[in-house]
């Protein structure tokens, strides 16, 4: 069971299955989207382009996840080459060479940016699948960049999310998450995502390049895209552990 780093990146994975034959309900298109993000492992190289204020910045990095609790990450650009990331559970550290320090990341650090980018800290540790933290309801039916979808709305069932309320873009026809606004308590919205590319991995439609926006960041978006991504193959427990952020 897992889900990648980035989870958020993990709100883009495709239910894989068509609805094109009958109108699901809320909570079956939730818990498809969930039941296509399972899987006990994740290697991948990934790239962060960053455009904020006319400025523009490319992160690489090696990431390796496993289960809901393990990730590990590692820049590879030569701004930030040796810099890692570690999740174990809710708790998250980061591994400066400049420093050669290692320092947990908590409180309000975690509604930071993560490297600069439209992420923040706190995304990349909220985990756990949306059927377990949301309450879904079907809103309606609207066109997507061309693409008939479903709108889901989905309410937080704990007031300690940090995104109370979310609306997504579902395709009707093949089940991909097109497009997912968050929004905070006062309805505000915060941050917009939106899939780019699909790719067949594994015998399931996986998202490996998705636009990301901070709408509190002026002239800020955010390009992740995935590369050689290899699922369900075994990572030791020797890379998610503090010997290795600090090696």
């Amino acid at each position: 069971m897992k889900k990648t780093f980035f989870i958020l990146v993990a709100v883009f994975i495709a239910a894989g299955a068509v609805f094109a034959q009958a109108a699901p309900t809320a909570s079956e298109l939730l818990r498809r989207i969930d039941d296509n993000e399972i899987y006990t492992t994740i290697v991948y190289e990934g790239e962060m382009i960053i455009e904020y204020q006319n400025r523009r910045y490319v992160k690489v990095m090696k990431t390796w996840a496993k289960g809901t609790a393990d990730s590990f990450i590692e820049f590879t650009n030569a701004e930030d080459r040796g810099t890692k990331y570690l999740k174990k559970g809710a708790r998250l550290y980061v591994y400066s060479p400049d420093t050669e320090e290692v320092m947990l990341i908590s409180g309000h650090m975690l509604k930071e940016s993560m490297m600069g980018s439209d992420l923040s800290y706190e995304d990349t540790i909220n985990n756990d699948s949306l059927s377990s933290r949301y309450d879904p309801v079907i809103s309606g039916s609207e066109v997507w960049n061309g693409r008939d979808c479903w709108v889901l709305d989905l309410s937080a069932k704990k007031r300690t999310e940090s995104y109370p309320r979310q609306k997504l873009w579902i395709d009707k026809e093949n089940g991909d998450m097109l497009h997912n606004e968050q929004f905070a308590l006062s309805g505000a919205k915060l941050k917009e995502f939106t899939m780019l590319r699909v790719e067949i991995i594994g015998g399931r439609r996986f998202p490996v390049e998705y636009e990301m926006r901070d709408l509190l960041r002026r002239n800020s978006k955010t390009t992740f895209v995935m590369k050689n991504v290899i699922l369900d193959q075994p990572i030791a427990d020797s890379v998610f552990s503090q010997r290795n952020l600090e090696r």
